[in-house]
């Protein structure tokens, strides 16, 4: 029996004309994730324009397809990470905001990628921020990982922590090695070390089971601040550290690319390249861009859209890109139907969107996309990308911005019920309810029943 992939790859092909075919089917694909930790939508191009430059990111972009309107349903560390892991929104796994130091974090109930790619025979690999639960049963070494170096949480949640050291110090900022604490409290000069470190074992990975399928998970520490950059890359930007950690992340990205082209597996390889949530706005000049409302940590376009790059020549024509809408919750189901990798025997939110991606279809299997913040369900944005309502909620809204590490301030804000029409108005600044009320009344039953299924309800029969 034909993989899918290789079906969606002639599909892909032929309709854009191609000349291109299969001699015979290829191997079992591997699998690159690269997930940065609070990277602005338009900190690369061609999603935005920085000072700085990215060689490597933007081969990327021209040698795979970039998507402009990908989505993660809560835009804070661990909740998005879970949803990217598991193929399930917060509600389901209760997995909401960023868990502290030795917190349990994803309940083992949930299978990870790492656990299903290796129960059907790929050597896995996790090099990077963990922060889905720091105890022994909720290790990467224990949730499908046959290989693992990182931190097991945020590189702020330490005796450093700007704003309450006192707490965050009574948590030692360990580095580990497989099962192994390997440095029991991380200094300033080992911060600086994390890129370099997370990229020398992604290449020693892809070196070592070239010759086998992998799955090699690749979720970087930076840029979340604090910020470090080796010496290799400090004040090479000139352009502050901000600019010197993303060239750090671009070199990184060319190393991985170079390893795979070097070893022949480039073609046979679907590389992915995004980041959990917007950015850590109130940290300003320590901190990426969006050009959407808001950043991170609010359920509005800058915290929960990510720009994404998906590479596998096999399927898709090199420097396309695409303004489909999917989300996180999908690339679990849909990297597994294209490996041909069993999904769990339970339910799950996610579904297969290859062909979405591959544009061989326009139609989205799902009918909207929930986003939330914390334990508080916020709204829906509809898989057609025409539309997106906003519940109640408070939000935070930065008012001043920080500067060398040190965050600004923000303030409690409140929006009403709101109803956005996203294909004329991005930025979330006019609410249509008025305009639009049977949409609005539509979506917010739509909405209501989502938050019967997996919250605490808030709403009554009547809004």
């Amino acid at each position: 029996m034909q993989k899918k992939g290789i079906l969606t790859a002639v599909t892909a092909l032929a309709l854009a004309g191609s000349a291109g075919s299969w001699a015979q089917e290829p191997e079992q694909a591997n699998v690159v994730i690269i997930f940065l930790d609070d990277a602005g939508y338009g900190d690369f191009p061609p999603f935005g324009n920085p000072s700085y430059p990215t060689p490597n990111v933007s081969q990327l972009a021209e040698e795979g397809r970039c998507f402009t309107n990908f989505y993660v349903p809560q835009a804070v560390c661990s909740a998005s990470r879970a949803a990217l892991m598991t193929g399930c929104y917060p509600g389901r796994t209760k997995v909401f905001g960023a868990h502290p130091p030795k917190a349990r974090g994803l309940s083992p109930a949930f299978a990870t990628m790492g656990e299903l790619f290796q129960q059907a025979g790929y050597r896995t690999a996790v090099f990077g921020k963990w922060h889905l639960g720091d105890q022994e049963e909720t290790h990467p070494y224990n949730r499908g990982f046959d290989e693992s170096c990182g931190l097991m949480y945020s590189n702020d949640m330490w005796k450093h922590h700007p704003g309450n050291p006192e707490y965050w110090g009574q948590f030692p900022l360990q580095y580990w090695e497989n099962d192994s604490v390997t440095i029991e409290s991380v200094s300033h000069e080992e911060q600086k070390m994390l890129t370099t470190w997370y990229t020398e074992r992604s290449v020693d990975f892809i070196e070592r089971y070239k010759n086998k399928p992998f799955f090699l998970y690749v979720p970087h520490s930076m840029p979340h601040v604090p910020l470090y950059a080796s010496e290799k890359f400090e004040g090479k930007s000139g352009k502050g550290i901000y600019a010197d950690v993303m060239m750090e992340i671009d070199w990184s990205v060319g190393k991985i690319m170079a390893a795979l082209k070097e070893h022949g597996l480039e073609k046979n390889t679907i590389v992915m390249f995004t980041s959990d949530n917007g950015p850590w706005a109130v940290y300003g000049d320590h901190a990426g861009v969006t050009p959407f409302r808001e950043a991170k940590a609010t359920g509005f376009d800058g915290g929960i859209r990510s720009s994404l790059i998906v590479k596998y020549p096999p399927a898709m024509l090199p420097g396309s890109a695409s303004g489909v809408v999917f989300n996180s919750v999908d690339l679990l189901p849909t990297l597994a139907g294209l490996t041909n990798v069993p999904l769990p025997d339970y339910e799950i939110n996610g579904k297969d969107v290859w062909d979405l991606i591959t544009g061989t279809t326009s139609k989205n299997p799902h009918l909207y996309y929930p986003f939330s913040t914390g334990k508080t369900f916020e709204g829906i944005v509809t898989a057609d990308g025409k539309w997106k309502l906003h519940l109640p909620h408070e939000y935070g809204q930065v008012v001043e911005f920080g500067s060398n590490g040190l965050p600004g301030k923000h303030i409690k804000k409140e929006i009403p019920l709101s109803l956005f029409k996203m294909e004329t108005d991005s930025l979330e600044k006019r609410n249509e309810i008025d305009q639009y009320p049977e949409i609005a009344d539509s979506l917010f039953q739509i909405a209501k029943r989502h938050e019967q299924l997996f919250y605490e309800t808030r709403f009554v029969e009547e809004k």
